[in-house]
């Protein structure tokens, strides 16, 4: 548990004390979720800092990316190849509840933060290990990475059209899976610890988060060919759409919206032919319907056909991201909070993922300057000021 003189935000995991160790986006959003909830989130980089930092950025002074994945926690920078901070990681670790970490399985043993390592010094210790193919198998010590993952697994091949090459999903969704799993294990093993007092191993790996995330797809019964249709599209009217400006996506595929979005687009015939009564019989002749509805939705933009279709239609005028910063339903849930940051100064971005209708939310806090909070963490550790001039005079601290 955190010591009393660490700021205490609000939120379920109030008291909880995470070191986040791991780097780029699967680990280090899965520690953010948790800084979410409310647990004071460490993280520890090392002195080249995480590589995220470095990405490629509109922002001069800070990558867009790490602030975004980097939200609510502390920042701690220790050399862990010095004896000296290897020490200072053993007492943080003595400490915390639970420590997360992406190197690669055969790594955390010689840097002397192995599970079996910090678990004699922590019986209660949660640990998390973010891998790319999991602690076992020939693959456990290639570096993961999120595109590769979705092309070895089948989400780009099912993503590109009928007719050609496999299309790579952009934005990151296997990591930020991942990064999903990382805090719902970390949760159940902080619930199962009250129970037994015990921490235990958490393994998450993009591997089994790209697959977890096809588990409508990856469903072979017995007596099936290996190639047979796995795609969860429907076909047909579903998709986005031209209109007279801007993108619209339509999702028809029961009867009362196919029979609504006939009426409301002037295609009440087609409504009423057997040919199209089915979600399987629109896939079967959508290049008759398809161009007959994009006739129709020439007339009104995207924006003007998603007011017009209202609650009857499912569908959503294709927007940027940038419209979310002020998007009535997000700023009516409070998604959007403002950050200050000692060195971009006052941001936006989203905070929150989860509600609570009991918990007090966290306090939002920027993602952390390069070895920010250095001093301040290992002083709550017990650090005196000479041990903290004397790892600086190593070059151990940031």
């Amino acid at each position: 548990m955190m010591p009393d003189n660490a700021q205490s935000p609000g939120g379920p995991l109030a008291g909880v004390r995470v070191l986040d160790l791991s780097a780029y986006i699967a680990g280090p959003y899965g520690c953010a979720l948790l800084a979410d909830q409310g647990a004071d989130v460490v993280k520890i980089e090392p002195p080249g800092g995480d590589n995220l930092r470095k990405y490629p950025s509109t922002l001069d002074t800070e990558s867009r990316a790490f602030l975004g994945v980097n939200r609510g926690k502390r920042g701690l920078v220790l050399d862990l190849k010095q004896p000296d901070a290897l020490a200072a990681l053993h007492e943080l670790a003595r400490q915390a509840d639970v420590l997360v970490h992406n190197f690669r399985p055969s790594v955390p043993a010689r840097l002397g933060i192995g599970y079996e390592q910090l678990a004699a010094i922590n019986p209660r210790l949660i640990y998390c290990a973010v891998s790319g193919y999991g602690e076992t198998g020939p693959l456990k010590d290639k570096a993961g990475y999120d595109q590769v993952l979705q092309t070895m697994t089948g989400m780009c091949a099912l993503q590109g059209k009928a007719e050609g090459p496999p299309e790579i999903l952009y934005g990151s969704i296997v990591d930020y899976y991942a990064s999903s799993m990382v805090a719902a294990g970390v949760a159940s093993a902080l619930y199962e610890r009250e129970r037994s007092g015990r921490g235990q191993f958490v393994g998450v790996s993009l591997l089994r988060s790209a697959l977890a995330l096809q588990s409508a797809r990856l469903v072979w019964a017995e007596g099936e060919p290996r190639e047979i249709g796995r795609d969860m599209r429907s076909g047909g009217i579903t998709g986005i759409h031209p209109t007279g400006d801007g993108h619209l996506y339509i999702s028809a595929n029961t009867p009362h919206f196919w029979q609504a979005l006939c009426a409301k687009t002037g295609l009440q015939e087609l409504a009423a032919n057997a040919r199209y009564d089915s979600v399987r019989k629109r896939a079967q002749h959508r290049h008759e319907i398809v161009p007959r509805l994009h006739e129709a939705l020439r007339a009104r933009s995207a924006l003007e056909w998603e007011a017009l279709f209202g609650e009857e239609v499912p569908c959503a005028a294709a927007r940027g991201v940038e419209d979310m910063f002020d998007f009535p339903q997000v700023q009516a849930e409070d998604m959007i909070s403002t950050f200050a940051h000692p060195v971009v100064g006052s941001y936006r971005g989203f905070a929150q993922a989860i509600k609570f209708g009991r918990s007090q939310p966290a306090v939002p806090r920027a993602a952390p300057a390069f070895g920010e909070h250095s001093a301040q963490v290992l002083a709550e550790a017990g650090m005196s000021a000479a041990q903290l001039t004397a790892l600086r005079e190593k070059g151990a601290l940031g």
